[in-house]
């Protein structure tokens, strides 16, 4: 990173702030994730979540988080849960490189940037309390969801599966027993159209059904020169349907199930660098636009189905289940050298399935609170792709399984031990069993018969095995709460994250022996001071932490050529780094005709040691002084406003943004034609709606100043593999009007 970017960076932030304070406080027309509207309605600064698996205040939660509602970011034109992004200090969310529902997640410098099977994430995903294990098909759409809660540091104590950086979950609203429709349509840049629409129909007063359909088309921000089709399209049909029943006060029980079917054409890129083996290539005029000649088909399709329960066994015990399968299959075709021959070529299926089982015991008595619970996942992930290299004619095949068996047991108790100090110690323990099979083999041709290409001629098996490996571990965390009074918490926590070892599915045998024995697990040691508040008769809200965290034995893949046969790739275990940074948000509610927002992140991620093989040498050296956390810009920022005023029956509001990110690296060593400069993004949103709710007109405007920014890429360098460095860029200016009714 530059520091002239970084010092840019700052000052930009500094600037949006100042400018935040010293204008008149702005307010939202609705509050940023109140709950329901009526809670926003009874105090328009309230927050509650769920965090702790039961509803409280956000200011009563001894956690670093942020919560965004389902309105806001519809309102704000968001179309997908990366727009949390812009929203959300020190946390990366985009989609991955060569994908267009695949996701990357990072909090903290934490994440995992290789969306290959088999591999944990390090952000976890929960879909109503259903972990999501892979991340296909995980970039999800707006509609149909409540709030997004953004959780940082290690969880694992209050549910669902372990992961060491954080959680994001979103929460859809339960049905209750009043019917209610909604309908939004909106048309915008690029012909994008939007079709949603939601309806809840009670049957009686103990059951309800609800349903919700969403159609998103969009015409590509480029175009495919050799095929002439759309690039960065958009194509998908997402429904959820959901039953729940109540017969008594204390039986809840929840049947949902969801299906998202994306047929965008494939994303593939743009060559950021000339192609040394092909000397009629041309640059291509938009950063959005591509040469690539391996084809345009593309099919992600996920789905799932969850049963919840609820039962009040007393008045302060409560027992709960949550049972759950998810599966998923991906056909995709990626062209690493963006040119109309195979020059670098992939072609990739994946295939995934999870069966999960969550039981918890609940405690809410006077003093004491608190949640115990039993988790199981089983799971499978497979997939298979050739790596082509048209110059040599040469095709490897990679094909693989991970089979997953997780158990584990968590518990998390809160204690006030007087009216102002609370204490919360929290536990799990943690077994993962997992077998891998990785088989590689090369062939002559182009593709393996795996891909079309029956006369491809086998050649050297270079990867070939099942093994099997168990990872276990005990993570505690503990907190220790002072509350003066209701509207204040200081709080300080330890909490250690871990996520397991497994199996390197790319992994080849001939270059790197060892990746039959599969790599290590890696843990967090992360502690936290922060400070929530309510200021100024409850019209200022502050929430600050910092954080420290010792990370050891991440977990990192690193790809190569390894010509004749293709890309060689093996997991490190990188050895140790600190971590440290903080985060500040506010918000300003003094009325309902203004509200403002604002936060700002720092994270500092520095390798202490990074253990890797270089030129092939069979002595591991420390290379920690050249290289840098991928994915983990030092500085995020943003800031918004709102000011509405009554209009024709109604209230009209406009809100503009400004999100920042300084310099961002791609990869753990340096890439300076792929690493992303510091860059502002400038949004605006204008509203009416009508008396009651009933009617919503709104445009949308993002990234008013069409830049220019990279969120992926790929680097080959080199003449054989068609020098291939490319680029995959964030959306450029889209303006969108939606029209929304309620019945």
């Amino acid at each position: 990173m530059t520091r002239l970017n970084t010092a840019r960076t700052i000052l930009y932030a500094g600037a949006a702030l100042t400018a935040l304070a010293a204008a008149p406080a702005f307010a939202q027309e609705q509050t940023p994730a109140a709950t329901t509207e009526e809670a926003a309605a009874d105090d328009p600064g309230e927050i509650t979540v769920t965090a702790r698996r039961r509803e409280e205040s956000l200011i009563d939660v001894p956690i670093s988080m942020s919560v965004v509602s389902g309105d806001t970011l519809a309102r704000t034109g968001a179309t997908d849960i990366t727009a949390l992004q812009d929203k959300t200090p020190n946390l990366t969310l985009q989609i991955a490189r060569g994908s267009n529902s695949t996701l990357i997640a990072f909090s903290r410098g934490v994440g995992q940037q290789d969306p290959l099977w088999g591999f944990e994430p390090g952000v976890a995903l929960y879909i109503d309390d259903v972990y999501v294990a892979r991340p296909q098909g995980a970039v999800l759409d707006i509609f149909d969801v409540e709030r997004v809660e953004v959780l940082r540091g290690p969880q694992g104590t209050l549910y669902g599966r372990n992961t060491i950086g954080g959680a994001v979950k979103y929460v859809t609203r339960r049905l209750g027993h009043d019917f209610e429709a909604k309908a939004r349509v909106a048309y915008g840049s690029y012909n994008q159209v939007d079709l949603i629409g939601q309806v809840t129909v009670p049957v009686g007063d103990i059951l309800s059904f609800g349903g919700a359909i969403a159609q998103y088309w969009r015409d590509g921000y480029g175009e495919n020169l050799t095929t002439g089709v759309d690039q960065y399209n958009k194509n998908v049909l997402a429904a959820r349907l959901s039953a729940e029943l109540t017969p008594s006060d204390n039986i809840f029980v929840r049947v949902a199930g969801d299906r998202i079917l994306d047929t965008s054409l494939p994303r593939h890129g743009t060559r950021l660098l000339p192609n040394g083996t092909n000397p009629i290539y041309t640059p291509t005029e938009s950063v959005y636009d591509t040469r690539a000649g391996i084809g345009d088909d593309n099919r992600v399709e996920t789905k799932g189905l969850s049963v919840t329960g609820e039962i009040g066994l007393t008045d302060t015990l409560t027992f709960k289940s949550i049972t759950a399968w998810r599966e998923g299959h991906t056909d995709t075709l990626i062209d690493f050298d963006n040119t109309e021959l195979p020059t670098l070529d992939v072609p990739a299926q994946y295939d995934d399935r999870q069966f999960t089982q969550e039981l918890q015991l609940l405690y809410q008595g006077d003093r004491a609170q608190g949640v115990v619970g039993l988790y199981y996942l089983n799971g499978r992930a497979s997939g298979a792709f050739d790596t082509v290299v048209g110059l040599l004619n040469t095709t490897t095949l990679t094909s693989g399984t991970v089979l997953t068996k997780s158990y584990a047991a968590f518990g998390d108790l809160s204690f006030d031990l007087t009216e102002q100090f609370k204490i919360s110690v929290g536990a799990r323990y943690t077994k993962d069993d997992k077998t891998g099979t990785v088989f590689r083999r090369n062939y002559t041709g182009i593709r393996s018969p795996v891909f079309g290409n029956a006369a491809a001629v086998p050649g050297l098996i270079r990867t070939d095995y099942t093994n099997s490996r168990s990872f276990e571990k005990f993570t505690p965390r503990v907190s220790l709460s002072y509350q003066p009074n209701a509207d204040l918490n200081f709080y300080a926590s330890y909490g250690q994250g871990f996520k397991s070892g497994g199996f390197d599915m790319r992994g080849d045998a001939v270059f790197t022996p060892t990746t039959v024995d599969g790599y290590a697990p890696e843990t967090i040691d992360s502690w936290e001071l922060g400070m929530k508040g309510a200021f100024l008769d409850r019209q200022l809200f502050v929430n600050l932490a910092g954080f420290f965290s010792n990370y050891k034995d991440q977990q990192v893949t690193i790809q190569v050529p390894a010509l004749p046969s293709g890309i060689a790739s093996f997991v490190d275990n990188a050895g140790k780094a600190e971590i440290y940074g903080f985060e500040l948000e506010m918000r300003a509610v003094p009325s309902r005709h203004f509200t403002a927002s604002a936060a700002i992140g720092y994270t500092h991620a520095d390798y202490k040691e990074f253990l890797t093989f270089i030129a092939g040498g069979t002595t591991p050296v420390d290379v920690a002084d050249r290289r840098a956390f991928q994915n983990t810009p030092e500085w995020t920022a943003n800031v918004s406003a709102t000011w509405s005023e009554d209009l024709a029956g109604g209230t009209i509001a406009f809100t503009p943004s400004v999100s920042l990110r300084s310099d961002t690296q791609m990869f753990e060593l340096a890439t300076p034609a792929l690493d992303q400069d510091g860059y502002a993004l400038v949004d605006a949103a204008l509203n009416w709606t009508s008396e009651g709710g009933r009617y919503r007109i709104g445009v949308a405007g993002r990234n008013l100043t069409d830049t220019r920014y990279r969120v992926g890429g790929y680097n080959f360098p080199g003449a054989l593999t068609g020098n291939s460095v490319i680029g995959y860029y964030g959306p450029p200016r889209t303006v969108t009007g939606t029209f929304e009714v309620r019945f």
